[in-house]
C-alpha cells in the first residue's frame, strides 16, 4: 500500500506542474506572438493528459484480481503507455504544421525575453518532476509513471532549446537591431517536434510491447532457472518455462520434474519454496509450477533442463533398454 501511495501521489504532482505551465506558456506566448512557446503550450498540453492517464492508470492497475479480470489489471499501465505515445504524435503533427506557415510568414516576436523565462521556468520544474517520477516508477516497475516521466523529460530538452531561440532572437536583436531572426523561432518549434517524435517513437516500442505478452527479460529468466537449480537434488530438471510481464506484474509458469516416487507433500514443499524465493526477488510475480514424474522416456526439451549428469539418466533406463 504505501508503494501504492507513493505511485498516487507522484502522479499527482505531475497532474499539477503540467497544469501551471500549460497556463504560463499559453499566455506568454498569446502576448509575445511566439509559436516555439505555443507548441511547448501544446507539448504541456499533452503531457497533461498523459498525466491523468498515468494518474488514471496507477490507480486501476493496483485493483486485485477479479472474476472478469483473473490475471489483475496490470495491462492497463501499457495502454497507457501507447495512448499517451499516440497523443504526442498527432501534438508533434500539429506543431510542425503550424512553425512551417509562420516560417513563410514572418511575424515578429513582441519581448521574446518573457518566453526565455517561461522556458527556463518550465526546464526546471520538469527536471526536477520528471526525476522522482523515474524514480518512483523504477522502485515499482510502473509503465505509467516511467512514460510520463519520460514525457516531461523530453519537455526539459525542448524547452531548453526554444529558450536558445528565443534567446538568440531577444539577444540579436539588441546587438544587431536590424537583423531579421524571426526565422529562429519557428525553426525551434520544427525542432521541439522532431525531438517529440523520436520520444513518441520510443515511448510507444516500450509500452507497447508488453501488450503483445513479451517475455521478461533475459536476467530475470536466468535467475529463475538458477533458482530452480538450487533446488537439486530434490529437483531433477524442468521445461516449458515461459514469462511474460503486464504493467509492473509478472507471470511465470514452468514444468518441474522430481522423482516419480516423491510424495504429494514433498513435490508441494519444493514448489512452496520455488515460489517463495522468486516472490522474494521480483516484485508483482504471479508464479505457477506443474508437477511431473521423471521417467526413463526423455524428451528433447526435457533434456535442456535436466540436471542429471548422463550416467545418472541412463541408471533410469530399464536394464533392458541398456543391454
Amino acid at each position: 500500500m504505501d508503494a501504492q501511495r507513493r505511485k498516487v501521489a507522484v502522479a499527482a504532482l505531475s497532474v499539477v506542474s503540467n497544469t501551471t505551465l500549460v497556463a504560463l506558456k499559453v499566455i506568454v506566448g498569446l502576448l509575445i506572438g511566439s509559436v516555439s512557446v505555443i507548441s511547448e503550450a501544446i507539448h504541456s498540453g499533452v503531457d497533461l493528459l498523459a498525466a491523468v492517464i498515468a494518474l488514471f492508470a496507477v490507480r486501476t492497475a493496483s485493483k486485485p484480481a477479479d472474476e472478469g479480470h483473473p490475471f489483475g489489471h496490470g495491462k492497463v499501465e501499457n495502454v497507457s503507455g501507447t495512448v499517451e505515445a499516440i497523443l504526442i504524435f498527432l501534438a508533434a503533427g500539429w506543431i510542425i504544421y503550424e512553425a512551417i506557415h509562420k516560417l513563410f510568414a514572418e511575424t515578429p516576436l513582441d519581448e521574446p525575453g518573457y518566453g526565455v523565462l517561461v522556458m527556463l521556468f518550465s526546464s526546471v520544474v520538469n527536471l526536477v518532476v520528471s526525476q522522482k517520477l523515474f524514480k518512483v516508477g523504477r522502485e515499482t516497475d510502473s509503465v505509467a509513471l516511467q512514460a510520463d516521466a519520460w514525457h516531461l523529460r523530453t519537455d526539459v530538452y525542448t524547452s531548453a532549446g526554444v529558450m536558445v531561440g528565443l534567446g538568440a532572437i531577444w539577444i540579436g536583436g539588441r546587438i544587431w537591431p536590424s537583423a531579421r531572426l524571426e526565422w529562429l523561432d519557428p525553426v525551434s518549434a520544427i525542432a521541439v517536434a522532431l525531438l517529440i517524435i523520436k520520444a513518441a517513437w520510443d515511448l510507444t516500442r516500450e509500452s507497447a510491447r508488453d501488450l503483445l505478452d513479451v517475455r521478461l527479460p533475459p536476467e530475470e529468466e536466468q535467475w529463475v532457472r538458477s533458482c530452480v537449480s538450487r533446488q537439486r537434488p530434490r529437483v531433477r530438471g524442468f521445461h516449458e518455462l515461459r514469462t511474460r510481464k503486464a504493467g509492473s506484474d509478472r507471470f511465470i509458469d514452468l514444468h518441474l520434474i522430481v522423482d516419480g516416487t516423491m510424495s504429494v507433500d514433498a513435490s508441494h514443499q519444493v514448489t512452496d519454496d520455488i515460489e517463495r524465493a522468486v516472490k522474494e526477488k521480483l516484485q508483482g510475480v504471479s508464479v505457477s509450477i506443474h508437477v511431473e514424474p521423471c521417467t526413463d522416456d526423455c524428451e528433447p526439451e526435457c533434456i535442456d533442463g535436466c540436471f542429471l549428469s548422463d550416467e545418472e539418466r541412463a541408471e533410469l533406463k530399464p536394464a533392458a533398454s541398456r543391454e
